[in-house]
């Protein structure tokens, strides 16, 4: 299990344990935290489920295979070096601490 923070757009931050094997998307999710919509359901087909990692935690993180990298494509103001779909992002007592931040929008 990990404790990971999302904080919305405004500021507000949601502190939460995920269980290990479920998404920081779903994470988000199963605690009805607004700011990742995740209309695909986390399969990798809409980009709305958009954050961006805290710089501590960017190369901490798996690297970003093709089919995100083109999803971010469709996604509000990526940065380049901060951007992940949560949906991407399997869950593991690896990431306990994880601050993740949500875009102003998902597209």
């Amino acid at each position: 299990m990990a404790k990971i923070t999302y904080i919305e757009f405004n500021g507000t931050e949601h502190v939460v344990e995920v269980a290990n094997g479920l998404t920081v998307m779903e994470g988000a999710r199963d605690n009805a935290i607004p700011g990742i919509d995740a209309d695909c359901g986390g399969a990798c087909a809409c980009s709305t489920c958009h954050a961006y990692i805290h710089p501590d935690w960017v190369d901490r993180l798996p690297p970003i295979e093709e089919m995100e990298a083109d999803m971010l494509d469709f996604a509000y103001e990526t940065d380049p070096k901060r951007s992940r779909l949560t949906c991407q992002l399997k869950v593991t007592d690896k990431l306990d601490g994880l601050i993740v931040q949500m875009p102003e929008k998902q597209i």
